[in-house]
């Protein structure tokens, strides 16, 4: 029942943005996490806890510390790929989790490190595995980003972009998957990241204040009916908190099936190259997002509004005028057109396909 307790996803009053940039980040670990911006109370952390409780169960190897996936031997730690031809594994099933990164990590409780006590009383060189080790194929929420140290930032990006984690101690070297869901929130007023990092989050989403009165009536409705009866508020928006995990477990199995438009391929191209963003990270990520985007929707081919959702995700912090005009908008109104309307097409011919 402690499930319950959390506030469903599905009840949080807008932030859309944000919550399409969570989902396809559950869809698509690789796109390098979210960095959510705002205003402290606004509702970061509550999207990103309520995220892990819509995201879909997954199976471990019984007793491995890292998470391993027993169905994929390219998700498994050296010692489970060592006992993959002569171990038949047990598997157990496992909710996602938020594991949060305290601001004071040093770099051997986030990556692992020699267990020292068993060094000391027994001689063994034993790893004890880090943060990373825990995160992997979870959610990783670091609050506060923008005050960790900087060399921290840059191995747990690194591990986000990778999908991977070498501990090297004392002559040993051991490597295990680190796929995790990245989650960093900041308030700007207290410090911006620099821009070499804020370039390595996949997708940038400030979480604006709601300043509508019948928005911030509704959800002052919803978090006193939440906290009278919190199991009875749950049952309320579960239909719509399942809808949410099964559009995200059939986006996870079809995504790799997901196609591109060779027009939409050239049409983001001329697009960042006219908005001036050097870095390649710009265009695999808008593509990985639009992907997901498509996926979520539970169709196999991207079109426009996909892109434009993406671009307006994955380019905003890559933009040297940050807080101007969304990137999608720098797109060529012709050809956009024209492509929209072919999209529209194939949107009806698939909707009629399943009505029939």
């Amino acid at each position: 029942m402690t499930r319950k307790f959390i506030y469903p996803f599905g009840a949080i009053v807008g932030q859309e943005k944000a919550k399409k940039a969570l989902t396809c980040c559950a869809v698509d670990p690789s796109i390098g996490g979210v960095l959510l911006t705002g205003d402290k109370g606004a509702g970061k952390s509550t999207l990103v806890r309520s995220l892990s409780y819509i995201l879909p169960n997954y199976e471990i190897v019984l007793e491995c510390p890292f998470n391993c996936n027993p169905r994929n031997s390219l998700e498994m730690c050296d010692n489970c790929y060592k006992g993959l031809a002569e171990t038949k594994f047990e598997v157990i099933d496992k909710a996602m989790k938020v594991v949060d990164l305290p601001l004071s990590i040093t770099v051997d409780r986030l990556i692992g490190t020699i267990d020292i006590k068993k060094a000391l009383n027994e001689g063994k060189r034993v790893l004890q595995p880090g943060i990373l080790a825990d995160a992997n194929r979870n959610i990783l929420y670091i609050d506060e980003v923008n005050l960790l140290d900087d060399y921290v930032i840059d191995i747990l990006l690194d591990s986000a972009a990778m999908g991977w984690n070498t501990i090297e101690r004392e002559g040993m070297s051991f490597k295990h998957p680190s796929r995790f869901v990245l989650v960093g929130s900041m308030n700007p007023e207290e410090g911006e990241l620099r821009p070499q990092l804020l370039d390595r989050f996949g997708l940038y989403v400030e979480i604006e204040s709601l300043f509508k009165a019948e928005d911030r009536l509704e959800v002052l409705k919803r978090v006193e009916e939440f906290q009278n009866d919190p199991v009875l508020f749950y049952e309320k928006y579960s239909k719509i908190e399942k809808n949410l995990t099964y559009s995200i477990t059939t986006a996870k199995r079809i995504l790799k099936d997901v196609k591109v438009p060779e027009e939409l391929l050239k049409l983001l191209i001329d697009s960042i190259i006219h908005l001036g963003i050097k870095t390649h990270r710009a265009e695999i990520t808008t593509i990985k997002t639009a992907k997901a985007i498509a996926a979520l929707d539970g169709r196999l081919e991207v079109v426009l509004e996909d892109l434009k959702t993406a671009m307006d995700l994955a380019l905003a912090h890559r933009v040297s005028n940050r807080g101007g005009n969304p990137p999608s908008e720098s797109m060529k109104n012709e050809e956009s057109e024209e492509i929209d309307e072919e999209s529209k097409k194939k949107r009806n011919q698939i909707h009629k396909r399943h009505h029939h």
